[in-house]
């Protein structure tokens, strides 16, 4: 391996952020979102990569009691230009805290969001909603880059063959 593809370089690394305290919203803040290019060594090799994120203690608030909606959120994507700054991530998500909105649609706009952001080949969310009422809730959404035929396969086969929790056990780990 040689010293390139083992430190990115400086104009690499992002300049808006990384490793700087910002004042953080608690309400739904999409511009918090920032990406970054993936490596130059990385670009030179020929190869997807799988990229795999979980918050073990996402909340946000229902719409309709204001009560707080606990879950842990898995984001699976393939990146094809840029990856998500992980900070930033989780600076958005935790802007959910005061937001109210339904489990279903709080997977999505966050799915739209992060293409928005990253662009990525493929992107799914799996929300493991905590019950209330004895039902829990595990939203699943997924999108995969118009035009690119393997990556509408791959949505597809996802979307055909997708069990509820057959992605992590009951530890929340990722199986």
């Amino acid at each position: 391996m040689t010293e390139a593809s083992q430190h990115r370089q400086d104009h690499e690394l992002p300049e808006a952020t990384l490793g700087k305290r910002r004042d953080t919203p608690y309400t739904y803040a999409p511009e918090l979102l920032e990406a970054i290019s993936i490596s130059e060594a990385a670009q030179q090799i020929d190869c997807h990569t799988w990229v795999s994120l979980q918050c073990l203690r996402f909340t946000s608030l229902c719409p309709v009691t204001g009560q707080p909606d606990w879950a842990e959120l898995t984001i699976n994507y393939i990146p094809d230009q840029l990856l998500l700054e992980s900070k930033a991530l989780k600076e958005y998500l935790n802007s959910f805290r005061m937001h109210g909105d339904f489990h279903e649609d709080v997977c999505r706009i966050i799915n739209r969001d992060l293409v928005a952001c990253c662009k990525p080949l493929y992107l799914e969310i799996l929300g493991h909603f905590d019950s209330r009422g004895s039902i829990a809730i595990w939203p699943y959404v997924q999108w995969a880059a118009e035009g690119n035929e393997k990556m509408q396969q791959l949505k597809e086969q996802r979307l055909v063959n997708y069990n509820p929790g057959s992605y992590t056990d009951t530890k929340g780990d990722v199986i």
